[in-house]
């Protein structure tokens, strides 16, 4: 049992309900522990950092009120779900403790559930919540909007806490059709260079498994030798004609891979901007390559990833 059984009384019940509700008109959507810092100016939009900030406040009531705050959640579950976002409970063996978008998904174990593209999601959480390079969990997937029947992409941000009784769990949330921030890319390529720094070239398979957490919707970790050598490629098969790294050009003639390697010479990473035609609009928009030098085996090489440039509001 999750709840103490003294609160199967339904006056206790209210009792708590009371207190916890009390908490959240209290610290409402600023709740912070004392010497606690939430630094959201890595994020260019408003809908991330609102996402961000939802999470991180149910997480401090979670952590506050323990196991017991579950059943306020669920007396409140409105409250934490609105039109962009929802908040969900989850035990570290992927048991679902709450969740305000799909109720009938409390009480299950979901560790062993995957995406439509094969991500297995919770397991990509305990992953993003164990990376130094990644402060607030972020996980990018697809899920199922509730009451639709088709998924849609997905990115989800979660804080790991600590609860008075000594369980360990996390909270989360997630937007649907999320903007591609910088700090996505970031996080990505980052986390890639200290996979390579732990396990050498045994990483490079695990970086580009298009099931894993360097691979996202139009995102992919890509590693080269400052020579243009591909160790993992930015497509996904290029047997058949081979790609020259280092010659490929932007819309308007900017050699994009060349002139950042040529940066790196003097910079450890490097953030470059180019033009690339829309797919979507058939029009030429603002791309950004995130660039970063490291070794193998002894020789330098280079990694990265390409995103979109994030628009001002």
């Amino acid at each position: 049992m999750i709840a103490c059984s003294r609160f199967s009384h339904p006056l206790a019940l209210m009792r708590l309900v009371a207190a916890i509700s009390a908490l959240l008109l209290v610290t409402g959507c600023n709740a912070r522990r004392d010497g606690d810092a939430l630094d959201l100016s890595v994020y260019q939009y408003r809908d991330t950092r609102d996402l961000v900030r939802f999470a991180y406040d149910a997480a401090r009531v979670l952590e506050r009120g323990g196991l017991d705050s579950l059943a306020a959640f669920r007396a409140h579950r409105n409250r934490y779900r609105t039109s962009e976002f929802y908040l969900y409970i989850y035990d570290m063996h992927g048991k679902n403790l709450f969740h305000a978008g799909m109720p009938r998904l409390e009480g299950r174990n979901l560790s062993g559930l995957s995406d439509i593209n094969g991500k297995r999601v919770l397991r990509l959480i305990v992953q993003a919540l164990d990376d130094p390079d990644n402060p607030h969990g972020w996980v990018h997937y697809s899920w199922w909007e509730p009451g639709k029947f088709y998924p849609v992409t997905k990115s989800s941000c979660h804080f790991r806490v600590k609860t008075p009784e000594g369980e360990v769990l996390f909270a989360g949330a997630g937007i649907d059709y999320p903007h591609e921030e910088k700090e996505f890319v970031r996080i990505a390529v980052d986390g890639a260079v200290a996979l390579i720094g732990k396990k050498g070239a045994a990483a490079l398979a695990e970086i580009a498994d298009p099931t894993s957490g360097f691979n996202f919707r139009d995102v992919r970790v890509f590693a080269f030798y400052p020579d243009g050598e591909l160790l993992i490629s930015p497509v996904l098969d290029d047997r058949a004609v081979p790609l020259r790294l280092l010659e490929c050009r932007d819309e308007v003639g900017n050699p994009i891979f060349a002139g950042a390697v040529k940066r790196l010479e003097t910079q450890d990473r490097v953030w470059s901007v180019f033009m690339a035609r829309s797919r979507y609009q058939r029009q030429l928009v603002k791309k950004c390559l995130y660039l970063r030098k490291t070794r193998l085996d002894g020789k330098v090489i280079c990694v990265g990833a390409v995103t979109d440039l994030p628009q001002p509001p």
